[in-house]
């Protein structure tokens, strides 16, 4: 959330709202079809404490879909349940997703942050150390002789 409060009052789109008459009406099915669909569980709106449905803006919208899908696609009911199954999963892994690259995004500025604090606190006057390169030449060191005198 943005940090404002909500109005109590404010209707977002899962606002459950509508009685079945006017979800019908608004989705362009029949009452019953309504019905079998929540049975089915393709769209299962709120419920009262009379047990009455309430349907929300999304619902309508899903019943919409579920209509187009049946109408137009020619897909069977169990068929259209599965594909809202796995939108929803893919709609929830993508929540999920982005939850995890802000938490990434968010460690890795901390280790930043960190790396930069420890390299703030080296010592200012210590040489860093130059590794030498290593060479396959050969040397070979030969004492000088000393002379004897005789």
């Amino acid at each position: 959330m943005d940090g404002r409060r909500r109005n109590p009052y404010e209707l977002t789109e899962d606002t459950p709202v509508y009685v079945i008459s006017v979800a019908a009406q608004l989705s362009g099915l029949h009452p019953q079809t309504l019905r079998q669909y929540d049975r089915l569980g393709l769209v299962s709106p709120d419920r009262t404490a009379g047990r009455g449905r309430r349907y929300s803006a999304r619902d309508i919208e899903l019943l919409r879909q579920v209509q187009q899908l049946s109408q137009d696609e020619g897909i069977n009911l169990a068929g259209i349940k599965r594909i809202i199954e796995l939108e929803n999963q893919v709609a929830a892994l993508q929540s999920r997703v982005a939850e995890l690259e802000a938490a990434l995004d968010g460690a890795a500025a901390a280790m930043r942050q960190r790396e930069a604090a420890v390299h703030a606190s080296y010592r200012r006057d210590l040489v860093p150390y130059q590794e030498v390169q290593q060479t396959s030449a050969l040397v070979v060191w030969r004492p000088k002789r000393q002379q004897t005198s005789d």
